[in-house]
């Protein structure tokens, strides 16, 4: 199975990569996982839930960092055992740039090559390349919306969907507020109220 994406993440390429080294985060983003944690140089023990059709399985394994270019890429290799469902084991490649159009936040490339063997493999390709589709679509919710709630929303975000249009459209509703009389409340209540009987 292959399988390559590229994301836009609404923080700095140095806050993605923190999250991405950090096993908490890691642990928190991945669906199903229950352990991440670092048990040598950048060897990490790993546990998750997988379900893949009608297999359910409980993998534990080891994930492996390398060639690690702090901030901008690096390498891992996993391998897992889920018993009597199978194996799993592949490789994968990171990589983070500032965004080329100079907007504020980064991208992340991704690659990932893996192996399955087992009932698993005998589920057949389309499902397991939907299963690794899904998990990956999951990942980076889950990860965008771990960084939102410690970072804040994405600069970009904030502006063109959040609170500019708003903004706009409260400025609008004000003004028809006010030529509709809504809205004078200050100059009534400093005593200028001869209009208000006229009414």
């Amino acid at each position: 199975m292959e399988m390559l994406g590229n994301r836009k993440l609404g923080i700095t390429q140095q806050q993605a990569w923190d999250a991405l080294n950090d096993p908490e985060t890691l642990k928190k983003c991945i669906p199903g996982c229950d352990k991440f944690e670092l048990t040598g140089d950048n060897q990490y023990a790993v546990g998750l839930a997988v379900k893949i059709g009608p297999v359910s399985a409980k993998f534990s394994g080891k994930v492996t960092l390398s060639d690690i270019q702090a901030p901008e890429s690096y390498k891992l290799s996993f391998e897992g055992q889920g018993g009597v469902a199978g194996f799993a084991k592949g490789s994968s490649g990171v990589s983070l740039k500032p965004n080329a159009d100079g907007a504020e936040g980064c991208e992340l490339d991704y690659t990932v090559q893996a192996q399955v063997g087992g009932k698993i493999a005998q589920l057949g390709q389309r499902l397991i390349d939907g299963a690794a589709k899904s998990t990956a679509d999951d990942f980076f919710k889950r990860f965008e919306a771990e960084m939102q709630s410690r970072y804040g929303p994405p600069p970009a975000e904030a502006s063109a969907d959040g609170d500019a249009a708003p903004a706009e459209k409260e400025g609008a509703m004000a003004g028809f507020m006010r030529k509709m009389g809504f809205g004078k409340k200050d100059k009534d209540e400093e005593g200028d109220t001869t209009e208000k009987p006229a009414d």
